[in-house]
């Protein structure tokens, strides 16, 4: 029998999606790309998932990019655009709620570092290599490459990256801002749900609201953005959380009162 392409398990409020072709480096191919679809849906459907942390299966590797075997193989080109267009699974990740956690190791490239790049947050290993080669094989990034890394690095790096092909390490990767935190390959998964388990033990809703406010805030102008953090600010006052959250706030204040 051929192996799930992908690997979806839930655990206490979080779902663990593995990349499961680690023969291939874990190469993103159709099949691969239609499973993370439905189960993104899965989880934007699912109320008791609230954080997702996606990994590579095998030593090698969280994700080598595309399965470049398959390039030229759908019936046109339209038909191949059409159905990325129906199917927009970076779209469907920027879209969800959910805390989107990347736990990288080994080589994370092209589609293998912009799935990442998609996520809240990006943990990496020593041994990570990241980088989007596209232009050296003859196109550009076109799972949104050229615009989620500028946003992550600074557009001098993204150019360097992107025009030479060149990876960066761990290291260079943290200085840029492009993951949050090194840990050792025995601990990554480890700290990958220690920090889930932090996040999703807030409130959900102001989480969602907080997460909203950062990702909308980035494509609009400050006045905008500042506005939209008002609108959000009040939503997230009028929770039950943040009720109580006050209610205790102001309590613990009086009590520290001379």
């Amino acid at each position: 029998m051929t192996a799930r392409p992908i690997l979806y398990e839930k655990d206490g409020g979080i779902a663990w999606i593995t990349l499961n072709r680690p023969d291939v480096l874990n190469a993103i191919n159709m099949e691969m790309r239609d499973a993370l679809w439905e189960a993104l849906q899965a989880v934007r459907d699912d109320p008791e998932v609230r954080a997702v942390i996606f990994k590579g299966a095998g030593d090698r590797a969280f994700s080598a990019g595309a399965d470049v075997s398959e390039f030229g193989t759908a019936p046109s080109f339209a038909e191949a655009r059409r159905a990325r267009r129906e199917r927009d699974l970076w779209g469907l990740m920027l879209s969800l709620d959910e805390v989107l956690i990347a736990a990288i190791h080994g080589y994370a490239l092209g589609a293998g570092i912009e799935l990442p790049m998609c996520c809240d947050i990006r943990i990496a290993t020593p041994d990570a290599r990241m980088g989007l080669p596209e232009v050296s094989l003859g196109y550009i990034p076109s799972a949104g490459g050229t615009q989620t890394l500028p946003r992550h690095v600074s557009p001098g790096l993204a150019l360097h990256m992107i025009l030479t092909g060149d990876p960066i390490d761990a290291e260079a990767a943290y200085r840029a801002g492009l993951v949050q935190r090194i840990v050792p390959r025995q601990r990554l998964y480890g700290e990958a749900e220690s920090l889930a388990r932090t996040i999703i033990a807030r409130p959900a809703a102001t989480v969602a609201l907080a997460k909203r406010a950062i990702i909308d805030g980035l494509e609009l102008p400050l006045d905008q953005a500042l506005a939209l953090e008002s609108r959000l600010a009040t939503r997230a006052l009028a929770t039950a959380e943040a009720q109580d959250g006050l209610s205790a706030a102001i309590a613990a204040q009086r009590a520290a009162r001379p």
